[in-house]
C-alpha cells in the first residue's frame, strides 16, 4: 500500500526541517542532485539570458548550492540567500562560487536597487504561504518579498520561480502578490497533464511587459521521463564544461575569483597550477 508523504512545509519551519541530517542528503543523494540540476537548467532556459554576456543573478532559497552550480556552469555570477544555515554549510563544503547569506525571504531582500540581471528560485516559494510563527501572515510576507525583490532587479530583468503550490488557490495568491508588487508575467506549466512530470514556474518581468514562454507539453509521466533523459543528454553535450580539478577547470575558476574578489586575492598561475602531488615524498 502506498503511503502519502507529508509535504515538507507542513512538517516543520524551513530552518528546522532542513537540519544537518536533511541538508546532507542534498550532497549525497544522486536523485536529489539530478532533479535540482534539471530544474535549474529549466529556470535558466525560461530566464532567457544573453548568451554572450555574464550576468549577476540572485538565487532565492539557494540551499546546498546545487542550483548555484548550474549558474556557475552557465558562466554567470550569483548571490544566494537561504534561511537554513545547515544548508549553506553544505554549499560551502561543495565550494559554491556565489556569496551566501542566511536570510528569511519573507522579511524581504536587502540589496541595492537595480542590482540583479535576473532571479532564479527552485522549490522555495511555497514556504512563504505557511504560518510557521504566530506573527506570520502569508500575504504580508509575500508582499514584503516581492516588493523588495522588484526594487533590487534591473529594469527589464526577469525572475523565474519553480515551486510546488498545494492548491490552485495558493498558486493564485502567490501570483497576485507578485503582480501587485509591480511585476508582469504569469504561470508556466510543463507537462500539465502528467502527475509526476508536472512542474510549475512563475515567470516575472520587472518594469516591462514581457512575453510569457510556453510550457513543455505531454500527457503521461513516461513523457516526463523522456524529458529527463533529454536534459541529461543535453548537459553531456556541453563542450565548455571542464572536468572538475583538471587544469582548465582550476584556471577558469581562478579567473572567476579574480573578477569577483580582485587579482590580489588569488594566487598567480604557474607551471605547478593544478599539478597532482605525489602520494609520497
Amino acid at each position: 500500500r502506498l503511503v502519502k508523504m507529508a509535504r515538507p512545509e507542513y512538517t516543520a519551519p524551513p530552518e528546522l526541517f532542513y537540519n544537518a541530517e536533511e541538508s546532507a542528503k542534498y550532497s549525497q543523494n544522486s536523485r536529489m542532485i539530478q532533479i535540482q540540476q534539471q530544474l535549474t537548467e529549466r529556470c535558466l532556459e525560461l530566464l532567457n539570458l544573453p548568451e554572450d554576456r555574464t550576468c549577476f543573478l540572485l538565487d532565492v532559497g539557494c540551499g546546498s548550492g546545487l542550483s548555484g552550480e548550474q549558474l556557475t556552469y552557465a558562466n554567470h555570477h550569483w548571490v544566494g540567500m537561504d534561511i537554513s544555515a545547515d544548508m549553506l554549510d553544505v554549499a560551502k563544503d561543495r565550494d559554491a562560487e556565489g556569496d551566501l547569506f542566511v536570510a528569511d525571504m519573507g522579511q524581504g531582500t536587502f540589496f541595492k536597487p537595480g542590482t540583479f540581471d535576473g532571479v532564479v528560485s527552485v522549490s522555495a516559494l511555497q514556504w512563504l504561504c505557511n504560518q510557521d510563527k504566530s506573527w506570520h501572515d502569508p500575504r504580508k510576507r509575500l508582499k514584503s518579498f516581492f516588493t523588495t525583490l522588484y526594487s533590487c532587479m534591473a529594469h527589464g530583468a526577469r525572475g523565474v520561480f519553480q515551486f510546488y503550490p498545494d492548491s490552485p488557490a495558493q498558486m493564485e495568491m502567490i501570483t497576485k502578490a507578485a503582480l501587485r508588487a509591480g511585476f508582469t508575467g504569469g504561470i508556466v506549466i510543463d507537462y500539465p497533464n502528467s502527475t509526476r512530470a508536472k512542474k510549475i514556474f512563475l515567470c516575472l518581468f520587472a518594469g516591462v511587459v514581457g512575453h510569457i514562454p510556453s510550457g513543455k507539453t505531454g500527457t503521461t509521466a513516461s513523457q516526463g521521463a523522456a524529458f529527463t533523459r533529454q536534459e541529461r543528454h543535453k548537459r553531456g553535450k556541453k563542450g565548455d564544461r571542464k572536468a572538475p580539478k583538471s587544469k582548465d577547470w582550476v584556471v577558469k575558476k581562478k579567473e572567476r575569483r579574480r573578477k569577483q574578489h580582485g587579482a590580489m586575492e588569488v594566487r598567480p598561475d604557474t607551471k605547478y597550477t593544478a599539478r597532482k602531488r605525489k602520494d609520497k615524498f
